[in-house]
């Protein structure tokens, strides 16, 4: 039955007629119409969030650790200009975000108001879509299509922008059946001639590879258990990019970790000399692909991806496939099975002492200090002292703390790995971290930290404390810009512009007036003990990890290099050193 409500009314009833138990948000006067309706049920959470942006990453982390979309509620002008670095990064990360923003009366629009905004101006180029609903009657529609937009095809942010006196106003709720979504059917099946064209390649390949990302992890649980199938059917080692991990297990006898700048030696030289590369559900980013011109060359190409625009939009493929993930592996699998399941094994037999062979240089190697924390032995041992509890989730800040986490931590299943991967937001992982423990509030929830980028949204922490959210907060305190450290030392003579902070808080004593635990440890005999008392504590812990101050991650490709051009830092090569420290193979 149709109902009359005021459009205040409608935002609280579409959200719970579309299954939405959290919102994140910070209230103002546009939006205190639906912020009255929030206060007279009880369905719908709310977190009061320190900032618009945490609550935009928070509703991030609540839908990459939950499959559902991520909702936030913001005032005009300063609330939705806040909230668009979140916006931004979950469009480059296709996670499905819809965000309430209020807006000045209709009549004042246009006026140059208080807190007026032109919301949907500003944030047309990162959403996938965004309304603003003049109309009280065509409110709830709209809201009903957000959900729809921002969750079928790649995922991704969609914004619904409401005018105050829209919210005061009285108009028909439609239900979501009623509301019209057909004119956006995003295809999700793959073209049968193109996937047997697939099958075809991968029934002759010799040096092949599994190209993996987010796509597949975003297609649900269901596409992770097909690529897994696949791997193990076939033998075909798997790579992955930093958004992809946790898709096929770390602990998979065909993992080859991580590949792009800061990838795996083995995982680096598998994608340079592959003759067959198929890309599960990535974009081809620049982190992952070095110099275009070099990319895999000699290699057939696949690409399977639901976002058309993808395809050929950066390395030329010569199999592509638009279709969802699970789709399109399903049906590959089916065919080949139906073929005989044939493979070359010989060849793929042959690859694989190769990459053993590059495995053994054992890329990730470092001098350890019995003086002084190394970042990679911190999470080393955060891994051994975590890996085996029942439901562990790691976010991350942006930085080398990040590619060390990458590639320290190992991740069985999906949904278990939090990061800003196309923005490379600092400032992320703090308020994450908060999302995940909200939609998971039993489980272990640690925030892989630098000093800086965790600064960039500390005030966050005032949310843990208040909603009582156990969130770890590991920081790796360098004192510096890591990763804008090293690169100047690498790349631009040792001209340290403007990398350190010489105003750092004291940490322990910023968790206690934030009234929460700090933990400092700088004794790499004591990390072990440390860490445990971080784990052990009920409630949320700021933990200053002192760490080595001029340590370096690698590997690494520079900017503009190809895949066998790396610098291997203090891992043993089996190719010839270049002068820049680069391997040529």
């Amino acid at each position: 039955m149709s109902e009359q409500m005021t459009g205040a009314r409608m935002v609280i009833e579409a959200l719970k007629d579309q299954g939405v138990e959290v919102v994140f948000g910070y209230p103002g006067g546009a939006v205190l119409p639906i912020y009255d309706e929030l206060f007279q049920q009880n369905h719908i959470r709310h977190i009061l969030v320190r900032h618009e942006q945490g609550a935009t990453h928070a509703a991030e982390g609540y839908a990459r650790a939950t499959g559902k979309p991520g909702v936030v509620l913001v005032t005009s002008g300063p609330g939705a200009t806040n909230a668009v670095t979140g916006i931004t990064d979950a469009l480059m990360d296709s996670i499905p975000l819809v965000v309430i923003s209020g807006q000045v009366p209709t009549f004042m629009v246009g006026t140059d108001a208080f807190q007026e905004a032109d919301t949907v101006g500003i944030t047309r180029p990162c959403t996938k879509h965004n309304w603003l609903v003049k109309d009280t009657e065509k409110l709830a529609e709209t809201l009903h299509q957000a959900f729809h937009v921002a969750t079928s095809g790649r995922p991704g942010p969609v914004l619904v922008d409401v005018p105050k006196d829209v919210q005061f106003a009285t108009g028909t709720y439609m239900s979501p059946q009623k509301a019209k979504t057909s004119h956006y059917a995003p295809r999700v099946k793959g073209d049968i001639e193109a996937i047997t064209a697939l099958v075809e390649l991968i029934e002759q390949a010799e040096r092949p590879v599994l190209y993996t990302g987010g796509g597949v992890i975003n297609s649900g649980p269901g596409a992770s258990l097909l690529l897994r199938e696949l791997a193990d059917a076939t033998g075909f080692p798997v790579t992955s990019t930093l958004m992809g991990l946790g898709a096929y297990p770390a602990s998979g006898k065909n993992w080859i970790g991580m590949l792009g700048m800061h990838g795996t030696y083995e995982a680096n030289l598998t994608m340079h000399g592959c003759d067959l590369l198929i890309n599960i559900g990535a974009r081809f980013d620049d982190r992952i692909t070095g110099r275009i011109a070099d990319f895999s060359p000699g290699s057939k190409r696949a690409h399977i991806d639901i976002d058309p625009s993808s395809i050929n939009k950066v390395i030329r493929t010569d199999v592509p496939i638009i279709g969802d993930v699970g789709h399109v592996l399903e049906d590959l699998l089916k065919i080949w099975k139906a073929r005989g399941r044939k493979v070359n094994r010989a060849g793929v037999a042959q690859w694989w002492q190769q990459i053993d062979e590059w495995r053994a240089v054992k890329c990730l190697t470092y001098k350890p200090s019995k003086d002084t924390i190394k970042p990679q032995y911190a999470l080393e041992r955060l891994e051994a002292l975590t890996r085996d509890h029942p439901d562990r989730y790691i976010t991350t800040e942006v930085g080398q703390h990040q590619m060390w986490a990458a590639q320290f931590l190992g991740f069985d299943s999906p949904n278990r790995w939090m990061t800003s991967g196309g923005l490379g937001t600092m400032g992320y992982g703090l308020p994450a971290s908060i999302g995940v423990q909200v939609a998971h509030p039993e489980a272990l929830v640690i925030n892989v930290a630098g000093e800086a980028s965790w600064l960039m949204n500390m005030q966050e922490m005032g949310t843990a404390v208040q909603f009582r959210l156990p969130v770890k907060q590991f920081i790796l305190n360098n004192e510096r810009l890591g990763m804008v450290r090293q690169w100047q030392e690498l790349l631009h003579g040792e001209r340290y512009s403007q990398s350190w902070s010489e105003a750092l808080p004291d940490f322990v004593k910023l968790a206690e007036a934030f009234g929460c635990k700090g933990i400092k440890c700088d004794d790499p005999a004591n990390l072990d003990d440390a860490i445990r008392e971080m784990l052990d504590y009920p409630g949320p812990v700021i933990f200053d990890c002192l760490v080595e101050k001029h340590e370096n991650c690698f590997p690494m490709i520079p900017s503009g290099n190809a895949h066998n051009q790396m610098i291997l830092g203090e891992a043993e090569t089996q190719g010839v050193i270049g002068a820049s420290g680069a391997v040529l193979v």
